[in-house]
């Protein structure tokens, strides 16, 4: 699925995105104070720093920047998982790495992806179902770590079993977001990515060693 486009007046890319970004910070604050209705685009453009004028130079409707705000989470998460890692696919290092970023972007944008999970259900049906397909793909970021994991002789993982252990690496980063109020005064967000590996890579040994036993019994 392409990338959906926000149509903007403006033809300098930079410019472009410097305006909608500062539309993002002020609409977040907006949304999570007031929510996504109650908001106008007045309020928006205040918050941003320009007039409502401006504003429509840049987006179309309200929604394009709830669109904008949930499409800049994930660009955050492929640039991060994306870093670093290219020397070391395929190895428990490169997995542990994919986690922490992950886990640092879920800290960093707290409060956008709080948003984005309350207000998700007032995109539009086109923008709605690229949004979702963005969630997936970044799932699926963690699938493919786990697959060169596997190809590299470091994992010894079934197909479904890569799937469902990226999701609960997903859902743990989001964990930190949702619960980061009650987590944080338990850990900090060092030692809540650490336990977390830890935990994560001491369940796919003991999968192994449950596997391993079965197949002796059954031997047996």
């Amino acid at each position: 699925m392409s990338k959906r486009e926000v149509q903007a007046s403006v033809k300098d890319e930079r410019l472009v995105q410097k305006r909608r970004d500062q539309m993002i910070k002020g609409a977040v604050a907006l949304f999570k104070q007031k929510g996504f209705h109650r908001t106008t685009t007045r309020e928006i453009a205040n918050a941003a720093g320009f007039s409502i004028g401006t504003l429509y130079e840049y987006i179309r409707t309200k929604e394009d920047v709830l669109y904008l705000v949930c499409d800049s989470i994930y660009d955050h998460v492929s640039d991060r998982l994306q870093k670093d890692l290219e020397l070391k696919q395929g190895t428990i290092e490169s997995l542990k790495k994919g986690i922490a970023n992950f886990f640092y972007v879920m800290d960093e944008m707290q409060e956008e992806i709080l948003v984005m999970y309350q207000e998700v259900k007032s995109l539009s049906k086109d923008a709605l179902p690229y949004v979702l397909k963005k969630e997936l793909e970044m799932t699926g970021m963690f699938e493919s770590l786990l697959e060169k994991c596997v190809e590299n002789g470091e994992l010894n993982l079934s197909e479904k079993q890569i799937k469902i252990i990226a999701h609960d690496i997903f859902v743990q980063g989001q964990m930190w977001s949702f619960r980061r109020w009650a987590l944080r005064k338990l850990y900090t967000l060092d030692e809540y990515i650490e336990l977390q590996t830890d935990l994560l890579l001491s369940g796919i040994k003991q999968l192994h060693s449950s596997e391993a036993a079965l197949r002796k019994g059954g031997e047996g």
